[in-house]
């Protein structure tokens, strides 16, 4: 199976968290805050498993201002972007920052998916099509897929389905024959169980038993259990999001 990390990036409040949720079945607002507040306050990760043995992993990365922080952790390590602009708002500030940061990062291939298209007329839907696509041409991005969607009717999700895949055949599989290395973006504890880590692995593979060593300072670390979204398994390969309970 072919893993590949996609960051879903953007403006605070414009559907980045229920497109998720509508692909996937997954809420990735899991925080008592989060549900609260109506705003993604840590990254969330979602599987979006697809044809031909194909497995996205969904960042879905908060997108409020005093949220980057958080943002670039997430995003660090992600092989492209889904760009989510509001058909009723297009583009606004964080849109055009997180777009900044994920060029900066190097994450330069990518998909805008025009959201809450249940809210705008026609005539208006064509009009941000046209404004969004010279937004993103004058960013050097002139051609990026646009997929007008919406998480509530279902509008254009097959359709954001197939340029996802399509996006994800273009990634170059990484290299699992190098020592491995995990980009490390949480880490919290759980009682009883010790100190757990969440990343993107970039390289090699890792698997039960084996000892790691964190960077910088080469504290070792063996794996206690490795999780892929909730799921036990024995082996995190390069490309894959995971979790992994260290002593």
């Amino acid at each position: 199976m072919k893993h590949v990390v996609l960051a879903a990036a953007g403006h605070v409040d414009h559907g980045k968290t229920a497109l998720v949720r509508a692909l996937t079945g997954v809420d990735t607002d899991t925080l008592p805050e989060e549900k609260r507040r109506g705003l993604s306050i840590e990254t969330g990760f979602a599987p979006l498993d697809l044809a031909d043995g194909v497995q996205i992993s969904l960042a879905d990365v908060p997108g409020h201002a005093r949220l980057i922080p958080h943002m670039l952790a997430g995003v660090c390590g992600a092989d492209g972007f889904l760009l989510v602009i509001a058909a009723d708002e297009g583009v606004m500030p964080q849109t055009a920052e997180h777009l900044d940061l994920l060029t900066i990062l190097g994450i330069k291939r990518g998909i805008i998916a025009l959201t809450k298209t249940d809210r705008v007329d026609g005539e208006t839907l064509d009009r941000r099509r046209e404004e969004i696509a010279r937004w993103a041409a004058a960013r050097g991005l002139s051609g990026m897929p646009i997929c007008p969607v919406s998480a509530v009717t279902g509008r254009g999700l097959d359709g954001l389905r197939a340029a996802l895949a399509a996006l994800a055949e273009a990634v170059q599989p990484r290299e699992t024959g190098l020592p491995f290395r995990l980009w490390v973006d949480r880490v919290f504890s759980i009682p009883g169980q010790g100190t757990v880590v969440t990343g993107t692995a970039a390289q090699g593979r890792a698997a039960v038993g084996e000892t790691l060593c964190f960077y910088p300072g080469g504290t070792p670390a063996r794996v206690r259990s490795i999780q892929r979204h909730g799921q036990p398994c024995e082996t995190l390969w390069a490309g894959m999001r995971g979790g992994l309970n260290l002593a």
